[in-house]
């Protein structure tokens, strides 16, 4: 007779995510009933050394169905899973990595079926999903952040940036994330009323603006840098009340704009071409001149050297996406550079959330942060996924789905959850006594 926690089957299916790209979406349901769902998707900017999806060669997707991921968990993973403990991720994982060893079941396969085992596990146990991953001491709050601007075609029109780089506000200066949340709120109200005025309409009656994840797009022709949108950003924020409690966090992804045939960034902040040592410098003077305290993917996926020389110089939260692709290896490298002092948690970079756990204890253990990001499907979940790890940040999830579960998670911590504030950061200007805060 199966007990309740062992998994019976391993579903999927095709599905659009919330950016409208085709996302692998696997269930994974136990013998008790209990049925855990999750999504893998791609994102914006994807880095080089991440794990390989499986998509499929024809047409009618142009190229990126995942019909053959999902038949591979309908097909080999499903009978490789049956009768396995949901609640034992490690063991669940490594079945599925030794099968895509043997065949190409792809990284959006085995991502999408490893969060919705994690999530079958937890009702299993019975337990809130950020308990079952870090246990009583899964506390601490990250801090509240929400989109400001995004939009690469700015300054120039031939960008391959995807949408970067990215601007949010992420409040700091807070004893509870719902207390942050709220005073986020207040901003973007006035943020958005105050961007709509500035370029919401074109003389031709044309809306340019849109919304996509509570990022504003900025379209072209109304600013002539990006240093422009940062002083009204910080004007909104001051407007507000929140001057030093509210700052901004750049998502770089410098390596959409890095031509490797000149060694010029083309595109970023403004029209003008950077080479290496003038984006370097350019960035000493920004993050002196505004409240700029997440700096991510400031250079080359690969630049390791001149990545560290930014961690040193600016003293502030350097995160590394593309350049690390919550690869442990990768990390490493990282480390032993001095590259960064904040790894971006996204599952699907490495295929598995045992593999990400894994170099989640391994960034810890070095003194660096870790910041998870829902940009790959994950959702509410990515709420559960931060307490559960005990991160001190986060990617934009003041609001929505995400939001309202960080906020029903710290009403069920009661006086247990910790709202670090500006403790949060990594790097030197925000450490105490010289010591890094250690989750």
């Amino acid at each position: 007779m199966l007990k309740k926690y062992e998994i019976v089957s391993v579903d999927a299916r095709q599905i659009l995510s919330d950016r409208g790209n085709l996302a692998v979406e696997a269930t994974v349901t136990t013998a008790g009933g209990q049925a855990g769902t999750a999504v893998c998707t791609a994102g914006l900017s994807v880095g080089s050394h991440e794990i390989a999806f499986a998509y499929d060669t024809d047409a009618k997707w142009l190229g990126m169905g995942v019909g053959a991921a999902v038949a591979s968990i309908k097909g080999p993973i499903n009978q490789a899973l049956q009768g396995m403990d949901a609640r034992k991720q490690h063991d669940v994982d490594y079945a599925m990595l030794e099968l895509a060893q043997k065949m190409p079941i792809g990284g959006n396969a085995t991502a999408a079926v490893s969060a919705a085992v994690l999530k079958a596990g937890a009702l299993a146990a019975d337990v809130p999903l950020y308990y079952h991953i870090g246990g009583e001491k899964a506390v601490t709050m990250p801090l509240a952040s929400f989109g400001c601007f995004y939009g690469s075609w700015r300054y120039d029109k031939l960008s391959k940036g995807g949408g970067k780089p990215t601007c949010s506000f992420i409040a700091y200066d807070f004893t509870t994330f719902h207390e942050a949340s709220e005073a986020l709120g207040q901003v973007y109200a006035l943020w958005k009323d105050t961007l709509w005025k500035k370029c919401g309409v074109r003389q031709s009656g044309m809306l340019e603006t849109s919304v996509f994840s509570g990022f504003f797009n900025i379209p072209a022709g109304f600013f002539d840098s990006d240093e422009q949108i940062w002083e009204l950003a910080c004007d909104t924020i001051a407007k507000c009340g929140y001057e030093n409690r509210i700052g901004l966090q750049l998502d770089v992804a410098a390596d959409s704009f890095f031509d490797p045939k000149t060694g010029l960034y083309n595109g970023l902040f403004s029209e003008r071409p950077l080479d290496r040592a003038g984006l370097m410098d350019y960035y000493g003077q920004i993050v002196t001149k505004f409240p700029i305290v997440i700096l991510e993917d400031p250079l080359n996926e690969d630049d390791f050297e001149g990545t560290a020389a930014i961690t040193k110089r600016l003293g502030i939260q350097i995160v590394g996406d593309d350049l690390f692709t919550t690869n442990q290896e990768r990390v490493r490298t990282g480390i032993e550079s001095g590259a960064a002092n904040t790894v971006l948690l996204k599952v699907n970079q490495v295929g598995t959330i045992s593999k990400a756990l894994e170099m989640v204890s391994f960034a810890y253990q070095h003194g660096y942060g870790v910041m998870p990001c829902l940009s790959r499907g994950e959702r509410e979940a990515i709420a559960d996924y931060s307490v559960g790890i005990n991160a001190a940040t986060i990617r934009e999830c003041a609001f929505g789905s995400a939001g309202s579960r960080l906020r029903d998670i710290e009403r069920e911590l009661g006086g247990k959850a910790v709202y670090l504030g500006r403790k949060a950061f990594r790097g030197w200007k925000f450490q105490e006594g010289g010591a890094a805060v250690t989750p």
